[in-house]
């Protein structure tokens, strides 16, 4: 990727970001995107009262400078759809988990393919989840001022220091882009970062939107009998719905903490519900007939549609197993200057333990891919062959 994007020319840009405050503007610009390699991409939202992210702004970054996109004014986003779907356009995001999960929330699609300046810092060992500021100053000996993080980003007008902040967050992105692409490149790294990224893309839809899953989260649960595992799981996916309808966060339903207590109390009325930790009197005026009538419901539910199993927390005798399969993990991250987090993480050891199958093991999908090659097959081999 030749094409010139100088960190320098777009940081002095960003002190007087274009403003796209129409339809016809955005869709002029979005074909002259078209055009180019790569762009950046980054959001500004307020997610504080609502389940829902409340899009604020879209910040954009090109060859030649930054730019301001403004939901609260913006109809028509077609032609922003249309870049997002454009393969031969990079779309180049910082930690970008939650500005995805905005677009597909705005736009029910997803940009693609894209690059992600954090996870690319991982795989070179420049550090594991960086932020933004500090990969710029390691990056370009850049510092960037913290002080709009916490901005209302739904007033208007914005301040010109909230507009050169937000306009900064995308400034370096292409530069630090084609910094990273390179040395991956040097490091025969490339694929595995566009596995990575590839897998974000796929993680980013909600697999479960009704909720009926949420509950297998609480692990200290795992010794509840089937009804109250029934119940938990039928309260959990019943907040979920409630949160999506009403539009707020899940704490203001129930908090995770209420509903561990109210399962594990089982309150038998509305006074009862009322003394539990975590509850507030509104919330048992509103919902407090409907949490008890799962209650009630749960020995039913249990019997109807019995619950998967919480998986209990692995046996102590996986302990020193654990420290062997983890000091490799650490060893073989060294070698390859990669964040031992990237190569190895704590959920990929214990779904590799958990595939047993009578004294034998199997690759779990987390550890397929490049994993598999670097780390996976040695480590299901030492498993085989661990006395445990």
């Amino acid at each position: 990727m030749t094409h010139a994007y100088n960190w320098q020319r777009l940081e002095e840009t960003a002190a007087q970001p274009v403003w796209i405050t129409d339809d016809e503007t955005l869709a002029r610009y979005c074909e002259q995107w078209q055009e180019l390699p790569l762009i950046a991409l980054d959001t500004e939202f307020i997610r504080v009262d609502t389940f829902y992210p409340v899009p604020g702004l879209i910040q954009i970054a090109d060859d030649s400078g930054c730019y301001l996109i403004d939901p609260l004014e913006i109809e028509d986003y077609a032609p922003m759809v249309q870049l997002f779907r454009n393969p031969a356009v990079l779309k180049v995001l910082h930690a970008g988990n939650e500005d995805l999960e905005l677009f597909l929330y705005m736009f029910g699609e997803l940009p693609a393919p894209i690059f992600d300046t954090q996870i690319a810092a991982g795989f070179l060992g420049w550090g594991f989840s960086m932020g933004y500021q500090r990969l710029v100053e390691y990056a370009l000996d850049v510092k960037l001022d913290k002080g709009e993080t916490t901005s209302d980003w739904l007033q208007r007008p914005l301040t010109a220091s909230q507009e050169r902040y937000a306009a900064l967050d995308v400034a370096y992105l292409p530069v630090l882009c084609q910094r990273q692409m390179a040395e991956l490149k040097t490091r025969g790294m490339t694929e595995w970062v566009e596995e990575e990224t590839a897998l974000l893309l796929q993680q980013t839809p909600d697999n479960d939107p009704d909720g009926v899953t949420y509950y297998q989260r609480f692990s200290q649960a795992w010794k509840l009998p089937p009804e109250k595992i029934a119940a938990l799981r039928d309260l959990t996916a019943w907040r979920e719905r409630i949160c999506r309808q009403r539009d707020v966060p899940r704490n203001r339903v129930l908090r995770n903490n209420a509903l561990l207590d109210i399962v594990n109390k089982w309150p038998k009325d509305l006074h009862a519900l009322s003394r539990l930790d975590d509850i507030r009197m509104q919330q048992v005026r509103q919902d407090g007939e409907v949490i008890l009538g799962y209650l009630k419901m749960a020995p039913h539910s249990a019997l109807a549609k019995p619950p998967e199993p919480i998986n209990r927390p692995l046996s102590y005798k996986w302990n020193k197993p654990l420290k062997v399969l983890k000091a490799m993990a650490r060893s073989k991250a060294e070698e390859l200057n990669i964040a031992p987090e990237i190569l190895l993480r704590k959920k990929d050891l214990d779904a590799l333990i958990r595939t047993e199958n009578q004294g034998e093991f199997s690759l779990p999908p987390s550890l397929s891919g490049w994993r598999k090659a670097v780390i996976g097959d040695v480590l299901l081999e030492k498993l085989q062959s661990l006395e445990v």
